[in-house]
């Protein structure tokens, strides 16, 4: 009888997530008898893997062939699953396919036409001579070029490749995935056409006097992965020089999607803006426009904390941005690293990375607490580490409750400034996007793993659209 070679026990196996973001095709090579396929599954289970589709490919003489879907926690641990699976007795595996790898083999996305082009009267109408007739309209008067090309609908993601996910300085080439993504996720939840430009420069001046050479093209501009603090200035200098949207994503983005959260969070707690006591961890871009947003939404008392410790007045060798930060935050002048700012604190923000606070740390928090912990693709600390501690836990991921993500907001954001042809979003825009976000959850749904609606809530987008166009117009940022 065939058996398995006993796996050790896995070293924090009672944290392992297993998630489709880590799965695998494994084609095995098995003996056609009964019991076969069951040796391989607990190979797979032993290993702490989680079992999918099962697919027969083929049967041959004395054998079959099948495809095995498994999902891991990591790119290690999916190594460590085919191992285990290598090692059961009479089991060849042919091939395994990363399955994040596959799906995006070849790009995400593409362009398509609106118009067919398979007589000689459509080419002469869609290309010559027809264009040279709207293009000397266009000539005469530029603000046809709104209604008379994909201007209106068309948004450039742009990105030096500095600040790509958790992933820092990886250069434009590799952050071309991320930024196809994000184009995908605009064209999927929001039907709004994106652009990757990805920049192979990091200078400030030529990445404004590109953005700026460009613009004529797009409706909008979304600011992606830009290191700080280089992002702010250049965020700054676009909107003054341009007359169309131009929106850090990691700054403005994740402020609204975090404030829509908290709103909710601080409801099912009973607690009031005005009251709780706020610790950011990480004040970078994320972490400062998250700041700003909460104040601006009625938060007195809120501290952040960076490698440095909790930031206050008075502290020696603050970067400008920080010392600005430290005078507009932290009233009680805390001090401390960021597990000693927790002490006796209602919310925590994390968007830094893993391991900067400690589940000690958590747990010196007030009663009811609020727990962020959104660095990714790996969280400041894992939800089961602090289970119990908190009223209230979310993360960035997609595989745990209550996701904190942006595309709960650009999508729409953009939809709506979009449909009035905005010239800007202001903080207006962006407070009555995080209201609308928060608006989709209903009293009676409100529960501490449902804060904050589901990505997949076709809801959010169009409530955010209409609710940004709103405030676009009731601001005077509506063209129309």
């Amino acid at each position: 009888m065939a058996t398995t070679t006993a796996a050790p026990p896995r070293r924090g196996a009672a944290h392992l997530h297993p998630s489709a973001s880590f799965s695998g095709t494994l084609r095995v090579d098995l003996e056609n008898r009964p019991g076969a396929f069951a040796e391989v599954a607990r190979a797979i289970g032993d290993a702490e893997g989680v079992l999918g589709a099962i697919d027969l490919v083929r049967v041959e003489d004395g054998t079959k062939v099948r495809d095995v879907t498994v999902e891991a926690a990591s790119a290690a641990h999916l190594d460590e699953i085919v191992a285990a699976v290598k090692a059961v007795r009479h089991v060849r595996v042919e091939d395994v396919s990363d399955r994040t790898f596959l799906l995006h083999q070849g790009g995400k996305i593409a362009i398509t036409s609106q118009s067919p082009v398979k007589t000689r009267d459509d080419l002469s109408m869609a290309y010559t001579p027809g264009v040279g007739r709207v293009a000397s309209a266009i000539a005469k008067d530029v603000s046809k070029v709104w209604n008379l090309t994909i201007k209106q609908n068309a948004v450039a993601v742009v990105t030096d490749g500095t600040a790509v996910l958790g992933l820092g300085d990886i250069g434009p080439e590799a952050a071309m995935p991320v930024m196809e993504g994000k184009a995908m996720l605009f064209k999927e939840f929001a039907d709004v056409d994106a652009w990757p430009i990805c920049l192979a420069t990091r200078d400030t001046e030529e990445i404004i006097k590109v953005v700026t050479a460009i613009a004529p093209g797009f409706g909008g501009i979304n600011l992606e992965d830009i290191a700080a603090p280089r992002c702010f200035e250049i965020e700054r200098r676009l909107n003054e020089a341009l007359d169309i949207p131009v929106f850090h994503d990691d700054q403005h983005g994740t402020a609204i999607v975090v404030t829509a959260a908290l709103l909710n969070a601080l409801k099912l707690v009973g607690k009031r803006a005005e009251d709780v006591k706020v610790v950011v961890v990480g004040v970078g871009s994320a972490g400062i426009s998250v700041s700003d947003m909460l104040l601006r939404m009625g938060v007195r008392d809120l501290v952040g904390c960076d490698r440095q410790g909790a930031l206050h007045v008075g502290m020696k060798d603050l970067t400008e941005v920080w010392q600005r930060f430290a005078e507009r935050t932290n009233p009680r002048h805390v001090a401390g690293s960021a597990d000693d700012a927790l002490a006796g604190a209602d919310v925590l923000i994390g968007v830094s990375g893993p391991g900067s606070i400690s589940r000690a740390g958590v747990a010196s928090m007030a009663k009811d607490a609020i727990v962020f912990a959104m660095a990714n693709p790996v969280p400041e600390i894992a939800p089961e580490e602090i289970e119990g501690l908190a009223a209230v836990v979310a993360t960035g991921r997609s595989d745990y409750p209550n996701q904190i993500n942006n595309v709960l907001a650009f999508p729409g954001v953009f939809r709506g400034a979009l449909d009035v042809r905005a010239t800007t979003i202001n903080d207006e825009m962006q407070l009555a996007a995080a209201r609308a976000i928060a608006g989709v959850v209903g009293p009676d749904e409100l529960g501490p793993d449902y804060v904050i609606p589901s990505v997949f809530n076709r809801r959010v987008a169009s409530g955010v659209a209409a609710a940004v166009a709103d405030a676009a117009r009731a601001t005077g940022a509506a063209r129309r």
